[in-house]
């Protein structure tokens, strides 16, 4: 059913296994609960507060950044391609007490209704994981309103990100699963800039995020080796 999607079956898998544990902050979802916090505050700021906003999340797994911006007031989807983890995300919603409205299906999909209907659109640490990401790109600045924003997030390709990530993550600390990466798929800043610029957006910020391992927290960096976040906006009509 999903050979002609933007769909890798494999990653859909990986990603279905971990359902289970995806609120549990001590489990292999941990790194992203730490983080979760410091990409809320980067969206926020950059898109002046979300508080009555209409954004979608692509990618949305177990939930985790949907709920906490619709906790900050904001009018949410949640797109995933894995049943599992959209099933976790809709039971913790219900039990937090708020309302999001979690869809199967591709970003592409959605945007061929939904096109320049969102205030703001989110697609975090999901680009590294599907066929074509600059199809995702694509699909998520033509749901941007004129006036609002995209928000990107992914692993630069550096030798850095490797070690970081693959090495250290997966085969030393064992925080990750192995295989929950792979460093072939890995994309630069370069390219997520040209891809939303080819699709009528234009490049605000390019910011890196640093991991702690002595604290285990995340932090804002310059440096965009390893984690980074990418900030655009589609111009005014």
């Amino acid at each position: 059913m999903t050979q002609n999607l933007n769909v890798d079956a494999k990653e859909v898998a990986k990603f279905e296994q971990l359902a289970a544990t995806w609120w549990d902050p001590e489990g292999h979802s941990g790194p992203l609960h730490k983080m979760n916090p410091l990409r809320l505050a980067y969206i926020e700021k950059h898109s002046d507060g979300l508080f009555g906003k209409r954004i979608v999340d692509v990618g949305c797994g177990g939930g985790l950044l949907s709920e906490a911006m619709a906790k900050a007031g904001a009018r949410t989807t949640g797109l995933d391609m894995g049943e599992e983890p959209l099933e976790v995300a809709r039971l913790h919603a219900l039990e937090s007490g708020v309302e999001i409205d979690y869809l199967n299906c591709t970003a592409e999909q959605h945007a061929a209704d939904f096109a320049g209907k969102y205030d703001v659109v989110t697609c975090m640490e999901m680009l590294e994981h599907v066929p074509d990401p600059a199809s995702v790109v694509a699909a998520c600045a033509a749901m941007v309103k004129p006036g609002g924003h995209l928000f990107l997030s992914t692993i630069n390709k550096t030798p850095q990100a490797y070690l970081l990530t693959i090495v250290g993550a997966e085969q030393i600390a064992k925080v990750l699963p192995k295989g929950t990466h792979d460093y072939n798929k890995y994309l630069r800043p370069s390219e997520l800039i040209r891809w939303c610029e080819q699709a009528g957006l234009r490049a605000e910020h390019a910011d890196g995020v640093r991991y702690n391992p002595l604290i285990q927290s995340f932090s804002m960096t310059r440096s965009t080796k390893i984690n980074y976040l990418i900030h655009a906006t589609k111009p005014e009509a």
